[in-house]
């Protein structure tokens, strides 16, 4: 499977941003499909998942962000609003057969995007 993550750019604070994680090369639908994120010096961290339909996000970001998958264009989005400068950082796309109990580390997900820049300023 591969995959290519698009959508990033630089927005002021409370803005909007839609990222999207498109694959080729299996069927998409079947795997659990991760958003994380990596700021400058620090580790790639979880921000939102899609699994058999279900949604799972980090406190940091519920309410705020939405994860969503588009089974016919074999691609997942992250909808991004009231963007915070702590959201800053380069965006991963990872996708995996990943049990419930470990969706929230990066090592479950055997494939990912080449990473897109979310620069949230003040």
């Amino acid at each position: 499977v591969q995959l290519q993550a698009s959508g990033g750019g630089s927005v002021q604070a409370g803005g909007s941003l839609r990222l999207s994680c498109a694959a080729s090369g299996g069927t998409f639908s079947d795997y659990t499909v991760a958003w994380f994120r990596q700021a400058a010096g620090k580790e790639r961290e979880f921000v939102a998942t899609i699994r058999q339909g279900r949604t799972y996000y980090d406190d940091s970001v519920t309410g705020r962000f939405t994860v969503s998958r588009d089974i016919a264009k074999n691609t997942v989005h992250l909808q991004m609003n009231s963007l915070k400068p702590e959201d800053t950082a380069v965006y991963y796309c990872g996708a995996g057969r990943v049990i419930l109990s470990t969706l929230r580390r990066p090592s479950a997900y055997n494939y990912w995007g080449q990473g897109t820049l979310v620069t949230v300023s003040s």
